[in-house]
């Protein structure tokens, strides 16, 4: 044999490269897509914080294994099986959120939804809305409206006082008027009707919202982290009109561009698309640094 013959078979026996076909690339993508929205998913919660710390602990087990620490292997590993139901308890906020996440996602909401009707809302609700939030937006009147979609709202119509009145402009703008009854806290509207106003949202801890964000724009983030809500937020200080649907805040848009996505929100489709998730992130980033100060909006 050959010295190029030993060469070859030295590396066919300890380098050489399995077959694969085109289902091992299916599988070998769907795995990488799968892990790169979990690492998103926990970057994006507080799970991250919980993550690291589990990931601490492996390196210690991992640490006492090798160097032989018995009694610390001993421990470690019999607190498994109760970290596993510690685990689901401690993240079952962000677990219940993720399921709901994926629930909602269009290919589920086509073939499982429940919702025969061709549209969300009728076409006098969508400019009953639109002629509100252009008129809060004129006298710099805050306002805060949710549109219900697939996700049902609930439990936060409950935290409010329930209406279940007819759509008009004059009444939303009535609403949040400053010093009346109703002001405080979002409107929610389900199909034609305002469900509840005065209700309560959830508010948003991302770190990466711009600080000059106060308290109705984060609980607008904050419900479309938790839900497939459309929500609109009028600023109380600049009359600025922004939206906010799954966990992304878009400032600043006009009543055409509101129009258009309510449109498409009447129509069971998606109000936004994969150029507004970066549309506004790094300025948002970018103000945050210069904005110490909050504004109570």
């Amino acid at each position: 044999m050959t010295f190029w013959q030993n060469i070859v078979s030295y590396f066919h026996r300890y380098f050489s490269i399995p077959s694969i076909s085109i289902i091992d690339i299916i599988e070998m993508v769907i795995i990488a897509v799968a892990f790169y929205y979990v690492i998103i998913w926990l970057k994006r919660t507080s799970a991250w914080t919980l993550a690291k710390g589990i990931i601490l602990i492996l390196v210690i087990l991992l640490l006492a294994y090798i160097l032989n620490f018995s009694t610390i292997v001993w421990i470690l590993s019999n607190t498994i099986s109760v970290g596993i139901i510690a685990i689901l308890i401690i993240f079952q906020p962000e677990l219940r959120r993720a399921l709901e996440q994926l629930g909602g996602r269009l290919l589920f909401k086509k073939v499982m939804s429940l919702n025969t009707a061709g549209e969300r809302f009728s076409e006098k609700t969508l400019e009953e809305i639109v002629k509100a939030v252009q008129e809060m937006s004129r006298s710099k009147t805050g306002a805060l409206i949710s549109i219900e979609q697939s996700i049902s709202l609930g439990e936060y119509i409950r935290t409010g006082i329930e209406l279940n009145a007819e759509i008009s402009s004059q009444l939303l703008v009535n609403i949040f008027v400053d010093k009346t009854p109703l002001h405080d806290g979002a409107v929610i509207i389900r199909g034609d009707k305002i469900a509840a106003a005065t209700c309560y949202f959830p508010l948003s801890a991302s770190r990466a919202l711009n600080k000059k964000y106060g308290t109705r724009h984060r609980a607008a983030l904050g419900i479309s982290e938790v839900s497939d809500a459309f929500t609109i937020v009028v600023s109380e200080e600049t009359g600025n009109i922004s939206i906010s649907v799954s966990s992304v805040l878009i400032e600043n848009i006009g009543i055409g561009e509101l129009r258009n996505r309510l449109t498409s929100v009447q129509n069971d489709q998606p109000a936004i698309n994969w150029f507004d998730k970066f549309r506004k992130g790094d300025k948002a980033d970018e103000a945050a640094k210069d904005s110490p100060e909050v504004h109570h909006q």
